[in-house]
């Protein structure tokens, strides 16, 4: 079954990175967990690696001698010199040249990837997609939502800090953006099932949960797991397009203009494909919120 040795993993020190790396573990590949400080996780020895720098993947890749290259790395909000083209566009270029030819190449972009024109996120998760296609490697890219699970940023943080900090809850525009959230687990189990499935090369799976919920309804399945009961007031678009530039002036803003672009055009698509693909699970969002809202 197992004809992979060597996984390089980048971003393995992220949320899904771990999630991958566990998993690739449990099923007796030998893994390299590649990241900026190049910390050990679990099991897999760690490399330093940032995709930014091309001599920095070079030296990575030599020590990990790669049967497989599963290329993580993505940031949700720019920072200083880390900027969406350098990772994800630049970050994918060095990648790409520096795995070997023969090698499987995993790549992670996003559900929506080029379908939202005023978001430098999706933007730049479809100009990376771009050059996957045309590298000649044996590829296949995923295209989760919004993955959920214990330390994720959106349900464990951004939808939690929305419904706790005011009396009540502000709910964008009507409410109706539809999202299919899918667990790390689901998103895990793909890509490492990949790695046996030599069929999926050169196809592009969207990853998403068994069930489609509106905002509203994640708004009212957080407050429920958080044990709150709070009025949620409907804020029009067009108060939010004035609020949301503003916000970005505060030293961490609730919501950046990307990730409101990305709530406004909602993240969901079905999930037969992948499913069948990969034998996946299908974790439901219900029975995982309340280890999220508590990080445990």
């Amino acid at each position: 079954m197992h004809s992979m040795t060597n996984v390089l993993v980048t971003g393995a020190t992220g949320f899904v990175g771990r999630a991958v790396v566990k998993e690739l573990l449990e099923r007796e590949h030998r893994v390299f967990a590649g990241s900026r400080q190049g910390e050990a996780v679990g099991g897999a020895r760690g490399l330093k690696l940032d995709a930014t720098d091309l001599s920095s993947v070079m030296r990575a890749v030599g020590e990990a001698s790669p049967e497989a290259v599963i290329h993580l790395v993505g940031i949700i909000q720019e920072q200083g010199d880390q900027t969406f083209a350098r990772v994800h566009v630049e970050g994918t270029r060095h990648v790409l040249a520096a795995t070997p030819r023969g090698a499987r190449y995993l790549h992670m972009s996003a559900l929506g990837a080029g379908d939202i024109p005023d978001s430098r996120y999706s933007v730049t998760k479809a100009e990376a997609e771009a050059l996957v296609q045309g590298s000649g490697l044996n590829w296949t890219i995923f295209r989760p939502s919004l993955i959920f699970g214990v330390g994720d940023d959106f349900f464990g943080r951004v939808l939690k800090d929305l419904v706790s900090a005011a009396p009540v809850v502000p709910q964008i525009g009507d409410g109706r953006f539809p999202f299919r959230p899918v667990s790390v687990e689901d998103v895990a189990q793909a890509f490492v099932t990949a790695l046996d499935r030599p069929e999926t090369a050169g196809h592009i799976y969207p990853l998403t949960g068994p069930q489609e919920f509106t905002f509203r309804e994640l708004l009212d399945l957080e407050l429920a797991a958080l044990g709150k009961k709070k009025p949620v007031v409907p804020v029009p678009l067009a108060l939010m397009n004035l609020g949301v530039p503003l916000m970005q002036m505060l030293p961490s803003p609730p919501i950046t203009r990307d990730q409101y672009a990305m709530l406004k055009a909602g993240n969901t698509a079905p999930n037969d494909e992948a499913r069948q693909a990969f034998g996946l699970p299908m974790h439901r969002l219900q029975d995982r919120l309340g280890q999220i809202v508590q990080g445990r």
